[in-house]
């Protein structure tokens, strides 16, 4: 168990931290809870500073409960999720739960969705809410009743004494609950278990889904301000090119524009690019005058994939540099019964979000700056923005917006800079809203990668060494973003003599977080690779999976027994071990990262080099569920995902990006979507987030029925490069 899990190995809170509790009654007779740790330590802002509650809870005198989410919204489920926590405390009904979003508000802390962290954040803060404010009033109702508080229960919102048959609602404790004491969080009765909930783990729907159904405003490009201008920005092709020249006389002169201008910009290939900014009074208009733009731009760089593997088939002749070296790798491998070697590579990918990048801002001549968007971490927009334009970061308010597809795209706020920037100018409301090619051409993609294999397999079977030969991308000697793989990711730590070796490839264009960043492409390598060793030892995939996880050289890289849970829940599903049919195979994968284990068994059907996945069997353990609908929401959609993008890549040609819509750059269909059926392990550990950790094991276990149905084994993305098609 690494420093990480040991963190989960309890479901109570570190008091350490000295949570606390804020109570007031609001003038409408609202008790209103609020939740702090003094002397928290914010990542990378203000450490050791003490930081003032934030808003959870409002208790209405009607007996409605609103609860404030924090973080942003992207179609994980934390907006209904989080509501839940609080609820199932308070021991509410769930139907008079109200939500609202809250904006940008350094008080609530880390306010982002990435890394899956949603969910465990908002885990303690949560749950001391909901039991803060019952105890509350339950020990207003023992006061008035005068009886013990150990005597009463609560459910849907009404506190009882059954000795006495009292009862009554919430709301005739609001204003006796405002006056209490504050207890202390130790005083609190925090529920950790699964047989503790009654509302947590059911199958809840999202709280935003009828206004969705129903088409209501709630995404970036649905906010309208009165007077409100529409933008487009233009940047050069090649990553980092800068404006020479631009016939904007002209442009100014198409019907509707109001602005042409030109934006210097800087190098931050993830701030305020060069470019060209057109203003006016509709999208259509701006669109239009776009169409007639002329520039003449000065290239600064000319990246080719065609060079790119050339210098990775160049790399991979030599020796790397060693990141990692257990045991004595050479010498394991000369001594091995038998050796497996193989190559793996995937290519460059979009995140193809269907919402493209928007934003709408208002600059006031105060020099205060309004913002609405949709963004995965507004704390770093903010800072960005405050950084490009000059301005205080106090001056800076952002409401956030429903995010239509994030996927660690929006972890990025390039287009929130450009849109403030060109506020600023117009001096009125601007909405700056994204083509589908601006979105494709200027994303930043998940790095492409080689894999250089070979393992040494005993007389018994198993792994006596593996050595690893990985060849990515860098800039000034560092991997760029999205591109880093750990020296300690298994099969560290479960093979005796182990190598990993890393090479790096100067790289120019836009790289960036893709949601599960890395362990979505390599773990499809790695466990591919798996398969073929279990084959070549001629033992079964799950059995020489099930050994790999029994032993341990020093400390593990993940905790085995419980990745090795979710391998015996998923194959107990399929039925692991049957024969799937003619023309049909079963292949598996497991996988670890950001707090959860998933593995995966996959069925597929093929018709000669055409393959239908017709089902996937999934074993999870994230702890205990929270909402059934967001967590298999999460799982469904991850392998949807990882079974589109292995059929994808980006490709570059000087510097540019050469795919430009889903014309050429074809997500899944409905029809490819297989049957998904998810097995949750509901352990004691706190919960964790789900929005990343499925997507990754996905992809080797189709790609690993693949060869079962089929004999070919692939060991390039996209799939067509081996001939076959989903």
């Amino acid at each position: 168990m690494n420093r990480d899990q040991k963190k989960q190995s309890t479901g109570e809170p570190d008091l350490k931290r000295r949570a606390f509790l804020q109570v007031s009654l609001a003038a409408s007779g609202a008790l209103i809870v609020g939740v702090g740790w003094s002397g928290l330590a914010m990542a990378g802002e203000g450490a050791g500073q003490t930081w003032a509650p934030n808003l959870y809870v409002r208790i209405q005198p009607d007996g409605r409960v609103v609860i404030v989410s924090k973080n942003p919204e992207a179609g994980q489920g934390v907006k209904t999720a989080f509501p839940m926590v609080v609820a199932e405390h308070l021991e509410v009904d769930w139907k008079n739960v109200e939500v609202e979003q809250a904006p940008l508000d350094d008080r609530y802390g880390r306010q982002a969705i990435g890394g899956s962290r949603g969910t465990p954040d908002g885990w303690d803060d949560l749950r001391i809410a909901g039991a803060g404010a019952l105890f509350l009033l339950k020990q207003t109702a023992a006061l008035q009743w005068t009886v013990g508080v150990d005597e009463l229960t609560a459910q849907a919102g009404v506190i009882s004494h059954p000795p006495s048959g009292r009862s009554a609602p919430f709301a005739d404790f609001l204003d006796g609950a405002a006056e209490m004491p504050v207890p202390e969080v130790s005083m609190l009765k925090l529920k950790t278990r699964p047989e503790q909930f009654g509302l947590l783990g059911k199958f809840v729907p999202g709280v935003d889904n009828p206004a969705i159904i129903h088409g209501k405003p709630l995404f970036g490009c649905d906010v309208r301000r009165d007077r409100m201008l529409y933008a487009q920005y233009v940047k050069c092709p090649s990553a980092g090119g800068k404006v020479r020249s631009a016939n904007l006389d002209a442009i100014a002169k198409q019907n509707g524009i109001t602005h042409a201008f030109v934006v210097e910009g800087s190098d931050n290939l993830s701030g305020l690019a060069p470019g060209v900014a057109i203003v006016g009074n509709t999208w259509w208009a701006v669109n239009a005058a776009r169409d007639a733009l002329e520039v003449d731009w000065q290239i600064v760089q000319s990246d080719s994939s065609g060079e790119y593997a050339n210098a990775a088939a160049r790399l991979a002749a030599e020796a790397g540099e060693t990141q990692r070296h257990d045991g004595d790798v050479e010498k394991a491998l000369e001594a091995a019964d038998t050796v497996v070697e193989a190559s793996y590579y995937y290519p460059f990918v979009s995140h193809a979000n269907l919402e493209p990048q928007v934003a709408t801002a208002l600059y006031h001549e105060s020099g205060k700056l309004e913002m609405w968007a949709p963004s995965q971490n507004p704390r770093g927009a903010r800072r960005l923005i405050a950084e490009t334009l000059d301005i205080p970061p106090d001056n800076i308010d952002i409401q956030l917006t429903r995010i239509g597809g994030g996927f660690g795209r929006r972890l990025r706020h390039d287009y929130m800079v450009e849109a403030a920037w060109i506020a600023r100018v117009v001096k009125r409301p601007v909405q700056l809203q994204w083509t589908r090619e601006d979105d494709m051409k200027n994303g930043f993609s998940r790095p492409a990668a080689w894999h250089h294999f070979k393992a040494g397999l005993g007389s018994d079977g198993r792994m006596s060494a593996f050595d690893h030969h990985f060849v990515t991308f860098g800039r000034d000697g560092s991997t760029v973003s999205g591109a880093s793989l750990s020296p300690g990711h298994y099969p560290a730590g479960l093979v005796p003599n182990f190598r990993l070796r890393q090479s790096l490839i100067e790289c120019n264009v836009r790289t960036g977080p893709w949601r599960s960043p890395g362990h979505s492409a390599y773990c499809w390598a790695y466990q591919s690779f798996f398969d073929e060793v279990a084959l070549a030892a001629e033992r079964d995939q799950l059995a020489f999976r099930l050994d790999l996880l029994s032993k341990a050289y020093g400390e593990p890289p993940l905790d085995l027994e419980r990745t090795a849970g979710t391998l015996h829940k998923a194959a107990e599903a399929a039925g692991w071990g049957r024969d799937p049919g003619a023309n049909r195979g079963l292949g598996m994968a497991f996988h670890f990262d950001h707090g959860s284990f998933v593995s995966h068994v996959a069925q597929v059907k093929a018709d000669g080099n055409r393959v239908k996945v017709e089902k996937v069997w999934s074993g999870v353990d994230c702890g205990p569920v929270i909402n059934l609908s967001g967590a298999r929401n999460q799982v469904e959609g991850a392998i949807v995902d990882a079974l589109s993008t292995a059929q994808l890549e980006l490709t570059f040609d000087g510097g540019a990006i050469e795919q430009s819509n889903f014309h050429d750059y074809m997500l899944a269909t409905i029809d490819q979507a297989p049957e998904v059926e998810v097995h949750f392990i509901q352990s004691d550990f706190p919960p964790m987030g789900l929005g990343e950790p499925p997507i990754a094991p996905a992809t080797p276990a189709i790609a690993n029925a693949v060869f079962a149905a089929t004999g070919v084994r692939i060991r390039e993305q996209p799939w067509r490069r081996a001939n076959i098609v989903i």
